[in-house]
């Protein structure tokens, strides 16, 4: 576990409780459990039949004003690592750092996403290169959730056993997508898949700077009140989602009693049912039992 040494505006030190990726970029895992109990996490991240790894993931935790918080996210890199890379160093610092995060997380979010884009956009004016990268993320700050989504990376929640998503892939041929793209002039037509410009197979992405007219990088945000009824929360990259419906993921998190396994299990199986992309997820299960447990202690 990393203690970043930059803080908050308003809070403590930002732990890292995510492991660097091995230079390999064959496989990584592992587990994190918050000090109270009520919370654990597991990640795993594998590169599965591709060349390269262009997954990224970030787990951080810190506090703002008085108020625990949580930050999970996946990177989903194409045309190369390093727009992925890039968020994986700085979006969630830049989020923690908007001075509207505590009074209106949302516009926090949206802003932060946009601006996270421009600075890499700026970072890469001098290269010839045109990476992209989806950002599926949920901030969890007190009992509330908050997911914000550019791109087909996904999350869902376990609610009373039921699979929910909390973000819509963003894909080019999705009736309100193609809509924007067309009013800004662009394109959707079908290669092999339904791609902006016949080029790129998702309607919103970081970075993208050829296509950036069409190709915003405006998140989408639910959010969402952590209660009994919520026992799992699952960030995947479409090396997960390509294969394994939301209704199995969740299934097959169920079973683990630990989320590290449970987030193995479902790298496993996604490379099992044929996926031929880079695999990433993140588990994160709700203990309520054990705040209850708690709550009973002090009464």
């Amino acid at each position: 576990m990393m203690v970043d040494t930059g803080a908050t505006a308003k809070g403590g030190p930002v732990v890292d409780v995510s492991l660097e990726k091995d230079d390999s970029g064959g496989y990584a895992s592992g587990g994190w459990k918050s000090e109270d109990g009520k919370m654990s996490c597991g990640y795993s991240s594998f590169r599965g039949k591709r060349a390269t790894m262009e997954d990224f993931y970030d787990i951080k935790t810190s506090e703002v004003d008085g108020k625990a918080v949580c930050l999970f996210g996946i990177f989903d890199g194409h045309g190369g690592s390093r727009a992925a890379e890039f968020l994986k160093g700085h979006l969630f610092q830049n989020l923690l750092k908007h001075p509207s995060f505590s009074t209106n997380t949302k516009l926090a979010i949206s802003e932060t996403y946009q601006n996270t884009d421009m600075e890499f956009l700026d970072s890469e004016k001098d290269t010839f290169r045109d990476d992209g990268s989806t950002a599926s993320t949920a901030v969890l700050v007190g009992n509330h959730l908050y997911v914000a989504n550019v791109g087909d990376s996904r999350t869902i929640i376990s609610k009373s056993g039921k699979a929910i998503p909390l973000s819509e892939d963003h894909k080019p041929n999705r009736n309100d997508e193609r809509r924007r793209i067309e009013s800004a002039g662009g394109v959707v037509m079908w290669a092999g898949t339904w791609r902006v410009g016949g080029v790129l197979a998702m309607s919103r992405a970081f970075g993208n700077r050829m296509l950036k007219q069409f190709v915003v990088a405006e998140p989408e945000i639910q959010d969402q009140e952590i209660d009994e009824e919520v026992e799992l929360l699952v960030l995947a990259s479409d090396g997960l989602w390509d294969v394994v419906p939301n209704e199995d993921a969740i299934s097959l998190a169920q079973a683990e009693e630990e989320p590290e396994a449970a987030a193995r299990k479902l790298t496993e199986t996604a490379f099992t049912r044929g996926s031929a992309d880079n695999i990433t997820c993140i588990v994160v299960r709700f203990n309520h039992k054990k705040a209850e447990a708690e709550g009973s202690q002090q009464g």
